[in-house]
């Protein structure tokens, strides 16, 4: 029974398993969100500047063919022509594919914000292992990103066909238009295209988002072994820090016990309650508590104070206010020194008398 319950993740991620996953580059992520805003990008590109592309592009052209007409053919031409003819396109087309880059970081930034992981970009041998890549390709998740990609393709095709098949009677009558005229009912029919399977991939890459992410947050689930396991690891084993604390506390204790023979009196409640006092009226303005306890600990402090003839009055109501109110080391407020002054004074009278 014990070994079934740790392999049962049922219990949610810790920040800290979190965080070395996001350190290895695991995250919630969908494969189909940078296609999206990659093909909406471009679509949006071509429809602000579709115009400019045109004219500069049929610029590009006719003095490629006009240079072509006017220079004799030669190897050295062909080569000048050629770089002279892709210089232009890439000058053309650059503003195209810097946009397309920076889309493309911005749909990853969008799902996983700002991720820079060293970790994942180290060399692996696993995966150019054939038998581990094979295991890969056989893996549930293989199968189920399969099945995505069909019932991606599916729906996206059949809306498609669906876009295309009432423009037929349209595409049959195109041979009787002008050459412009045919141009501007493709562009029309693509841009239509464009946006309707666009919607249906905005759609489709939602629910995958979804899907991985429930995904992601399964994977990451922890057993109640590994919880503890890594509580013990942040925090420290219970047993040990438990130990710590009374250690610590058993020193604290017997540094205040320390402080009672200097003390100048111990107030009590009688034997419930003990509060020991201290002033030096050169170096202090008020009296300090030096040390308190209940219980056994006022017992002990009793029995130190007598050990040493500091002298212990019971004054029941002082001695609870000031063990409630005033912490070990601290000065005692205002609002007592008039009940402390009077015991005070009554214990160097009698101090005075003993000598």
């Amino acid at each position: 029974m014990a070994e079934e319950s740790f392999s049962e993740r049922s219990e949610q991620a810790t920040p800290k398993r979190r965080e070395e996953a996001r350190r290895k580059g695991q995250v919630a992520k969908s494969r189909e969100i940078p296609s999206i805003f990659i093909l909406m990008g471009g679509v949006s590109i071509l429809f602000l500047f579709g115009s400019y592309f045109y004219s500069h592009l049929s610029d590009l052209m006719l003095r490629f063919f006009r240079q072509v007409q006017f220079r004799s053919f030669s190897l050295e031409m062909i080569q000048t022509l050629h770089v002279e003819l892709v210089l232009g396109l890439l000058l053309l087309l650059a503003p195209v594919f810097i946009a397309t880059i920076v889309v493309s970081i911005l749909s990853h930034m969008v799902q996983s914000g700002t991720l820079i992981s060293p970790e994942a970009l180290s060399w692996d041998w696993s995966k150019v292992n054939p038998f581990a890549g094979i295991k890969r390709l056989l893996s549930k998740q293989s199968v189920a990103e399969l099945l995505k990609s069909i019932f991606k393709f599916v729906i996206v095709g059949w809306v498609m066909y669906l876009t295309i098949k009432k423009e037929l009677p349209q595409l049959a009558l195109l041979m009787d238009r002008e050459p412009q005229a045919i141009l501007n009912y493709i562009l029309t029919i693509s841009w239509d295209l464009l946006l309707r399977t666009g919607v249906v991939m905005v759609v489709l890459a939602g629910l995958d988002y979804l899907f991985q992410r429930w995904t992601y947050e399964k994977h990451l689930r922890m057993t109640k072994h590994e919880v503890k396991e890594e509580l013990k690891q942040t925090e420290g084993d219970p047993i040990i820090k438990s130990r710590i604390r009374s250690l610590q506390r058993q020193m604290a204790r017997r540094r205040m016990m320390a402080e009672v023979p200097k003390a100048d009196v111990i107030i009590t409640n009688p034997t419930h309650l003990a509060v020991a006092l201290l002033y030096q009226m050169k170096s202090m303005e008020a009296p300090k508590v030096v040390a308190k306890g209940a219980g056994h600990v006022a017992e002990k402090i009793i029995g130190i104070a007598r050990d040493h003839r500091v002298p212990v009055i019971e004054n029941k109501p002082l001695a609870q206010l000031l063990y409630k109110t005033v912490e070990i080391g601290q000065i005692i407020p205002s609002s007592f020194y008039h009940a402390v002054a009077d015991i005070l004074a009554y214990v160097y009278k009698l101090k005075n008398r003993i000598r």
